[in-house]
């Protein structure tokens, strides 16, 4: 769909796999309110290592019951929409970082939206 494509902005979210918001995973209720305020999409990656702010290393761990592991949720869309989502969403995080940086879309390709554009 062309109204994707051009400049945009990528916001990451560095947060760990135990970080909880109301008793609930904290991806799991940022990606609910990704849902709810229209963004265009997100993504969540899960990493195998990472060194945190208090330089700690957190890594997979056969025998840990509980997976202190680092996470990434990945959020593109136009700066103005991203920007109120930071503002919606601070709330949530008691730890965490967030980064922004500029991107271009070049290619969005979604066989759904393709059929309607071509009607």
């Amino acid at each position: 769909m062309k109204r994707y494509l051009g400049q945009k902005k990528i916001l990451r979210i560095y947060i760990d796999t135990l970080d909880k918001y109301n008793g609930e995973p904290l991806f799991e209720e940022i990606l609910k309110e990704v849902k709810k305020e229209g963004l265009a999409g997100a993504t969540v990656f899960k990493a195998v290592a990472g060194i945190g702010a208090f330089s700690e290393v957190h890594s997979f761990k056969v025998w840990a019951l509980a997976q202190e592991l680092p996470l990434v949720i990945e959020i593109i869309d136009d700066k103005e929409k991203i920007d109120n989502f930071i503002e919606h969403i601070d709330h949530m995080m008691d730890n965490g970082l967030m980064t922004l940086t500029d991107t271009e879309v070049i290619n969005y390709k979604h066989k759904n939206f393709n059929k309607q554009e071509e009607q």
